[in-house]
């Protein structure tokens, strides 16, 4: 039997410094076996392709059985601090959140880093949004009037940055313990804060792989927090995670979305850490959480 605690450890140990990008890519694909259950089914799963800015883009559809009749979708970015993740690390979760929500989902395979620094995986992900955007899953359904960006993580900060970038045409923003800002990586981030899937050390890590200099880190593209106008920006849903380094940034991104008129919602679930929702065989709260911002996206995109 796996117990919380042994996940845990060993979810921690993929995660070495020594480890190299490919490395820690298979480590975080291996404990996806350890750490998630069989997500609820849907009615299609399909491997397409969309148009990237170089070449074409992996992506996969899940269609729930009781797809909403007005074409809601959700365009969704994986995290992975840029540098880890993919669509099969976080297929569970997108299948949880279509079959929870009743919202089609097209999850998005972009270019990291090291590899790829800034801004490939921004130019990714503004691609693909347009080419959804432009009708590239109207067989799938997908409406341009109805579709919202999410993601967690980094994930979440593309999907901030897609919404700014392509304001008027995001119907709503699905974030989950969103990364927002690589200015500051140090100030207020408590020990108890630091986990196996992000710590001062892998934030570090992540500033080094995917900038290309420091000048990189107060581009809004990247830190999407420190954008000057936020009116007119899609009714948004920010799930947080109390044992969080990115927490503050968080509930300050949300406060600054309400100051300029934008429908808000913060949920904050305490004594989760980071990365959390990919742990639902060890952290049942994580199917809750996933249920809560499902509804949340079928509500917001109704």
């Amino acid at each position: 039997m796996i117990t919380p605690e042994k996940a845990l450890a060993d979810l921690a140990a993929m995660f070495t410094p020594e480890r190299t990008a490919p490395g820690m890519r298979e480590a975080l694909r291996r404990a996806v076996t350890i750490t998630e259950l069989e997500p609820p089914g849907v009615e299609v799963v399909e491997d397409i392709t969309l148009p990237g800015p170089s070449t074409p883009l992996p992506a996969r559809v899940w269609r729930p059985f009781d797809a909403a009749d007005n074409g809601a979708g959700l365009v969704y970015f994986h995290g992975g601090g840029f540098v880890t993740g993919d669509i099969e690390t976080h297929a569970a979760l997108c299948q949880r959140l279509a079959a929870a929500s009743g919202v089609r989902v097209v999850s998005v395979d972009y270019r990291r880093a090291p590899e790829h620094a800034f801004p490939a995986a921004v130019n990714d992900a503004l691609a693909a949004f347009d080419a959804v955007y432009d009708g590239a899953l109207a067989y799938h359904g997908f409406s341009p009037d109805r579709l919202a960006v999410g993601g967690d993580s980094a994930g979440g900060n593309l999907a901030a940055v897609i919404a700014q970038h392509r304001r008027g045409k995001v119907a709503f923003q699905l974030l989950l313990y969103p990364l927002l800002q690589l200015v500051e990586i140090e100030r207020a981030r408590q020990p108890w804060q630091e986990g196996p899937l992000l710590s001062r050390e892998i934030l570090h890590r992540v500033r080094h792989s995917y900038l290309r200099s420091q000048d990189d880190e107060k581009d809004v593209r990247v830190s999407p927090l420190l954008a000057d106008d936020l009116k007119g920006l899609a009714p948004t849903f920010l799930l947080a995670a109390e044992l969080d380094p990115l927490v503050n940034e968080g509930k300050a991104y949300a406060e600054r979305l309400a100051a300029f008129g934008v429908p808000v919602e913060r949920v904050v679930y305490n004594t989760m850490p980071h990365g959390f929702l990919n742990m639902t065989r060890i952290l049942p709260q994580a199917v809750e959480a996933i249920v809560q911002a499902a509804r949340a996206l079928a509500k917001g995109l109704a």
